[in-house]
């Protein structure tokens, strides 16, 4: 049975196929059982592959065909981070009537992290941080440009949009009060960072309260710092976001831009998922209510 699609483009991918894929092309694994993974991706759905494997297979044409390259970094920026993150083991190739490359990557376990019910919040505010730090500290050359490591100006016309076409659903006021303070913003002016670019609680996994790993590196590279640290928004409580902010040394702009950055992704993604996938529909509903809430009692 196919996973359920988000997408109007969305290709079908089932534990099926998948089962088919894995034995044309990697027999070594073909008795192993193959099942899908609750929560896969907006990008990329997921399927266990025995005990110790996962399969990644992009659900769109349009982030299709960059294994190689995510792979690539994530050998040479794993040394450096302080949690886990994806250990690729074999890239697929098209075949079974699916259309791009695929991956097999080493299983993570670990739970994603549930906004407004942290186990361990003050921890995994410091876990948070460091793995910010640690992966901005790097100084591997060549990197490739962050999905969305440049200016918040690129987005204006999105979230303007976004914020329309949600008139009526949120305080629309007070996002576009936000927005335009957080464009308001000195740009960064310092070098490139490297950057996650995508750190949503779906992409975090946490054992015990604590971060374990950090997973899909689709959209890694430099840019602004800034977009590491949405997780203020996104994820952390109120009461913990002056320690994370202390703890990453976010100065006026970047801490501004980080919080323009987190209410256009949910803007954006709001209208898109309401009635595509409610849960991330609710990720982001969260998202705005928390930075409205905080530039009213901040500015």
């Amino acid at each position: 049975m196919p996973v359920p699609k988000m997408h109007e483009d969305e290709i079908d991918i089932s534990a099926e196929l998948v089962a088919r894929l894995v034995a044309g092309q990697f027999p070594e694994w073909a008795d192993q059982p193959v099942r899908p993974v609750a929560g896969s991706g907006t990008v990329n759905a997921l399927f266990r592959l025995g005990p110790e494997l996962v399969v990644r297979l992009c659900r769109v044409p349009g982030a299709a065909g960059e294994e190689a390259e995510e792979h690539r970094w994530l050998r040479r920026l794993a040394p450096y981070l302080p949690v886990a993150v994806p250990a690729p083991v074999a890239v697929g190739q098209p075949a079974e009537g699916y259309p791009f490359t695929w991956s097999v990557l080493r299983w993570l376990p670990g739970a994603n992290p549930v906004p407004g019910q942290l186990a361990a919040a003050d921890d995994l505010t410091a876990d948070l941080a460091g793995f910010v730090r640690a992966l901005r500290s790097v100084a591997l050359p060549g990197g490739p440009a962050a999905y969305r490591g440049g200016p918040l100006a690129d987005l204006d016309v999105h979230t303007r949009n976004a914020i329309a076409e949600l008139r009526g659903t949120v305080d629309t006021d007070a996002a576009t009060a936000a927005w335009d303070d957080a464009l308001r913003a000195l740009p960064w002016a310092g070098p490139p960072a490297w950057v996650h670019a995508d750190l949503m609680p779906g992409n975090l996994l946490t054992v015990n309260g604590r971060l374990s790993a950090v997973i899909d590196f689709a959209t890694v590279g430099v840019g602004d710092p800034a977009c590491d640290l949405i997780v203020a928004w996104n994820l952390l409580p109120a009461g913990a976001r002056g320690t994370f902010r202390a703890a990453v040394d976010a100065d006026d702009a970047t801490w501004r831009r980080a919080r323009g950055r987190a209410l256009s992704i949910a803007l954006v993604a709001l209208p898109y998922y309401q009635d595509r996938a409610p849960g991330y529909a609710a990720e982001a509903r969260h998202t705005i209510d928390e930075v409205i809430a905080d530039f009213d009692t901040l500015g």
